[in-house]
């Protein structure tokens, strides 16, 4: 794994794992199911991937966004890649509501809803980061949490 995904927590805080990408819980949710999508290639540029990563994009957001709409019934999704800190490519996803959702003992506002994500509301999970991540692991493996 390349130094990116390490620095968003993996091992610990893995979600699913796909042949070209890791999904991961993000540590401060600035909604509720806040994730990393993490290319596991060095690249630092979308378009250096190997083609096989952008043909797989195709499974791991739709699975992505089955599993969130089960978990948090999201109105809109977004997808931010900001690579300005972390180099290697990858995207904040970002499950947008109105309103607030709450599980495995966390509750987390959609703070900028109708507008931008804000980033700096996230809750930052501490103490409940492994009882939201396999809450919502059990999304991704089709089960209900």
């Amino acid at each position: 794994m390349n130094s990116t995904i390490e620095k968003f927590g993996y091992p610990a805080t893995l979600i699913a794992d796909f042949d070209h990408w890791v999904v991961l819980l993000r540590a401060a949710q600035p909604t509720l199911g806040s994730l990393i999508l993490a290319a596991k290639s060095d690249a630092t540029a979308f378009g250096n991937l190997p083609a096989e990563a952008h043909a797989e994009l195709k499974t791991v957001t739709a699975t992505i966004e089955a599993a969130l709409t089960k978990a948090v019934d999201y109105a809109k999704i977004n997808y931010l890649m900001l690579m300005m800190v972390d180099p290697h490519v990858h995207f904040h996803v970002i499950p947008r509501y109105e309103g607030e959702r709450s599980a495995a003992g966390v509750t987390v506002p959609d703070a900028g809803w109708p507008v931008q994500p804000d980033l700096g509301a996230a809750v930052k999970l501490d103490g409940a980061l492994d009882d939201v991540r396999d809450w919502l692991k059990g999304w991704f493996d089709g089960g209900m949490a």
